[in-house]
């Protein structure tokens, strides 16, 4: 049974088991319809016939045989006896101990082969009786009113099955008509029922074909069925298509990630190696000459163990499921403090620029408490304050605001410098980006990897950075943090 259901489903088309499905509904609907006809018409036939039988041994029951009708009566007997008589209605006139002394009916036919003893009481229902030559009769026995014995009436069901049979062959003969021309109809109903399906299936081949931007045509309303099934997988194609260009775009940026990082560990691996071949080759005959190249030696390692922590540091704040997770250890704390203390570090790093501490947007100051790690929103502060240096001319002025918009705190970092533009703004925070190098920046001065640990850290208790600059109008910093408001 399953493998035929298997060779159903897997072998004919859904046009063909549809028609097939509704010509096989019609035929047992006609058939069924067809029986109950047959049924219902040879019910009414045979009453028919059951009537004319009992109407015609009622009148002869009243009758004398012929045979005791002489003279002139005779003549009008008979003529009143076949009056009353159908042609297919047969009369027997039976003493009381069963032999027939005379039988009447059809002209030229044979009477049937009934034997009387078969009756029951007189007085019944027709009842149904089969001849000694097996044809079916509907037969009843009366007693006499004008005499001794009895009589018995019998009509064939030869006509009622003849006429059964034809109207069978002629329902049937319609029914196969209806059938074909329900067929033929049902074929191009269904074709033009499923032809939105079909244009499905061509989308649905585009797309696997690698047409991704390919989409459902609206084929119905929305409330219906396929217009349901369009809006769905047109749903699907979209995700589909998001993840693929958002896969596309992580590959791109990994592949850009790996070609930035390995530039920025070349170029202090170069030196070593170029210092220790030199080194190995004699070329350093002085003390001094050694003690220098160690000395440049160990910077440039030192710059190579800042890279590998801030990017164990950026992997651990991407997954923070990870086996080792960056812990937070979250106190209450005022924003205001890193400020005053970024302010010292700018003056310290460059006395000629003009630092100023307001408040958000240059308005007053204000309180900033926050529930944070401190350790680590001092690496945020310092980053921006390393990013404010390298990125901006000497001299330029910097203002840091601290205070508090809506439901955050807010702590931020304005320079006056040359800014930037759209591109370089939206990804100001991909990791190792170096094409911000119109405002100053060089290898030398970092591997790129600040503003990208400003921001994951921000995300890490649950705020964000938001960046407004422009060329020419020098860039603001803004770090929102929630508001905390004590126990």
């Amino acid at each position: 049974m399953k493998r035929l259901g298997q060779a159903w489903t897997g072998g004919f088309s859904l046009r063909a088991r549809l028609v097939a499905i509704t010509l096989g509904l019609l035929v047992a609907a006609l058939l069924a319809s067809t029986g109950l006809l047959v049924a219902q018409l040879q019910r009414h036939l045979v009453g028919q016939l059951d009537e004319r039988v009992a109407g015609v041994a009622a009148v002869a029951a009243r009758l004398p045989t012929l045979p005791d009708v002489v003279g002139e009566e005779a003549p009008r007997v008979r003529d009143a006896v076949e009056r009353q008589l159908v042609k297919d209605v047969y009369v027997a006139y039976a003493e009381a101990d069963g032999t027939v002394r005379w039988v009447i009916g059809p002209t030229g036919a044979a009477p049937p082969d009934l034997d009387p003893a078969r009756f029951t009481a007189p007085g019944g229902e027709p009842v149904a009786v089969s001849a000694r030559d097996g044809q079916e009769w509907r037969a009843v026995a009366v007693p006499r009113t004008a005499g001794e014995g009895t009589v018995i009436a019998a009509g064939s069901l030869a006509g009622v099955e003849e006429a059964l049979h034809d109207l069978t062959r002629r329902v049937l003969l319609i029914d196969g008509i209806v059938l074909v021309a329900l067929g033929v109809a049902g074929w191009y109903a269904v074709r033009a029922g499923l032809r939105p399906l079909r244009r499905v299936e061509t989308t649905a081949t585009a797309i696997a074909g690698g047409d991704l931007t390919r989409r459902v045509p609206e084929l119905a309303g929305a409330r219906t069925e396929l217009g349901r099934l369009a809006t769905a997988l047109n749903g699907m194609l979209d995700r589909i298509e998001a993840g693929d260009a958002a896969r596309d775009e992580a590959e791109r940026r990994m592949r850009r990630f790996l070609a930035d990082i390995s530039h920025e560990l070349r170029t202090p691996l170069a030196g070593i190696k170029g210092f220790t071949e030199l080194y190995r080759m004699g070329g350093m005959p002085r003390r001094a000459d050694v003690d220098a190249s160690m000395g440049r030696i160990e910077r440039e390692a030192a710059r190579l163990v800042d890279l590998v922590e801030e990017l164990l540091l950026l992997a651990r704040l991407d997954d923070p499921s990870s086996a080792d997770p960056l812990p937070l250890q979250r106190t209450p704390m005022d924003l205001r403090t890193l400020a005053a203390d970024a302010l010292h570090d700018l003056r310290a790093l460059d006395p000629r620029r003009e630092v100023t501490l307001t408040g958000v947007d240059g308005g007053p100051q204000g309180g900033a408490p926050v529930l944070g790690d401190e350790a680590r929103l001092r690496q945020v502060t310092s980053n921006l304050v390393g990013n404010a240096i390298a990125h901006t001319p000497a001299g330029t002025p910097v203002r840091i605001g601290v205070g508090t918009q809506g439901a955050f705190a807010v702590l931020e970092f304005a320079d006056q410098g040359p800014g930037m533009t759209a591109e370089q703004a939206d990804r100001a925070f991909d990791r190792l980006y170096r094409g911000d190098r119109s405002r100053g920046r060089t290898a030398a001065q970092g591997a790129g990897l600040g503003l990208a640990i400003v921001d994951s850290l921000v995300r890490a208790h649950g705020g964000r950075v938001e960046l407004r600059t422009a060329p020419g109008e020098g860039a603001t910093f803004k770090v929102l943090l929630p508001l905390h408001h004590g126990d």
